[in-house]
């Protein structure tokens, strides 16, 4: 007889480290309360920037779940990564010392990755030469380093990959896991986003894109998608991580299974390196492509979380793509920015906002779009206003959008 569950990946376990806490009860908690992870930067002298508030992850010990050692020789985020991790895995129920190493894969993305470490040593060079430079800064950089690390602390040994589509990658990382599970690489695997890209260089960069929020005086604020008087997206840090497991698996296992990963889009706008493309091709044509890689109709989707971030081109464009897939039904979706909480994880982004879709799912309520108070002709949708609101939530999109033109999105099935 044919498995009629061949191909379904399940959720079994999440994960995240937030500007609104260090797990994911707490963030949680605070996104449904409409709470804001933004304030001023205390990581660097922001003195010569227009911009000088993000969302910051504080009080962060990485030898909570790290030895000191471990901490020392690797960067920031790949510290938000096994402590994202070790909570999902917690929450799954998985021995993993007792599985197949070999059928267990690790797939954490990151749009910069080491970039503290690169830095630090760059200045270690500068003041002090080359022979001081740390032998783990090569290992302390790169990108794949915390799925690297990740498999080592952990001991296995399958697929192990890191993938980087700037602000997608979040979105990429669950779909290209769950698709190793479908492919039959694996039976387990870890996956998702982390970002520690709060670095003085990268924000002056953005500050001279004019593509970040200068609402300083008050960055409870700042971030607004979708709002007429947003001027900017608001840079955030942190990590979300999946436990995705065989569907079968994990129901004869006796597993809470959290959703399902049905399938996901990618595409990407052909477009312009920093610009989305006007009419919305490329959101359009992922939104599609997870659809029919889903077996989804339009109307079978309860809520989207966009990828909102908050600057005029991204969210009436992102709006524009939504009305072309969904036609009269994008009039009854309800869509919302959980970046107007958390800020913009950038690379962990879209792994964090597919976590709050499954948690949607399971609480049957919908996280709002907080600092919405000016409507924009342009932006004319359910975008949920301010406050949570209890809603049958049984299917839902997470859209992710990336410099580079780089478009995910993931949908996900609540079990009924």
């Amino acid at each position: 007889m044919s498995n009629p569950d061949a191909g379904r990946v399940a959720v079994v376990g999440l994960g995240a480290v937030t500007p609104l806490g260090h797990d994911l009860p707490t963030t949680w908690g605070g996104i449904l309360a409409g709470r804001t992870g933004v304030g001023p930067i205390t990581q660097f002298d922001t003195t010569d920037l227009r911009t000088r508030i993000a969302a910051e992850v504080k009080g962060f010990d990485p030898t909570q779940y790290m030895d000191a050692k471990e901490v020392r020789r690797t960067d920031r985020f790949v510290h938000f990564a096994v402590a994202a991790a070790q909570e999902a895995l917690a929450q799954s129920g998985l021995d993993i010392p007792k599985e197949d190493p070999t059928r267990v894969g690790v797939l954490i993305g990151s749009a910069v990755g080491g970039i503290h470490v690169l830095l630090e040593q760059l200045d270690v060079m500068a003041s002090r030469g080359a022979r001081r430079v740390s032998p783990f800064a090569v290992t302390g950089l790169m990108l794949n380093a915390a799925s690297g690390q990740l498999s080592l602390l952990l001991g296995v040994r399958g697929p192990s990959l890191g993938l980087a589509t700037a602000c997608a990658t979040g979105s990429h990382s669950l779909g290209e896991a769950a698709e190793v599970i479908r492919r039959g690489d694996a039976d387990i695997m870890i996956a998702g986003g982390s970002e520690a890209g709060l670095v003085s260089i990268a924000m002056a960069a953005f500050d001279n894109m004019h593509a970040v929020s200068t609402r300083n005086e008050e960055p409870e604020r700042a971030s607004r998608p979708f709002d007429a008087d947003r001027d900017g997206f608001v840079v955030g840090e942190g990590a979300a991580v999946m436990v995705l497991e065989r569907f079968d698996r994990a129901k004869a296992r006796g597993a809470t299974i959290y959703a399902e990963l049905l399938g996901y889009g990618a595409t990407n706008d052909g477009y312009h390196i920093a610009q989305p493309e006007p009419d919305g091709n490329g959101a359009t044509e992922a939104m599609l492509a997870a659809l029919r890689a889903s077996g989804l109709q339009p109307t079978d989707v309860d809520y989207i979380n966009a990828h909102g971030t908050s600057t005029k081109l991204n969210d009436a464009i992102e709006t524009r793509a939504i009305k072309r897939v969904f036609g009269e039904h994008a009039h009854n979706l309800p869509v919302s920015s959980t970046k107007s909480m958390t800020g913009h994880l950038l690379g962990a982004a879209g792994a964090m906002e597919a976590v709050f879709c499954v948690l949607a799912m399971r609480d049957q309520i919908l996280p709002p779009t907080v600092n919405y108070e000016t409507p924009d002709p342009e932006c004319d949708l359910d975008y949920v206003p301010n406050v949570a609101r209890p809603a049958e939530v049984n299917v839902c999109l997470s859209n992710s959008f990336g410099l580079g033109g780089h478009n995910g999105t993931v949908a996900l099935r609540r079990l009924v």
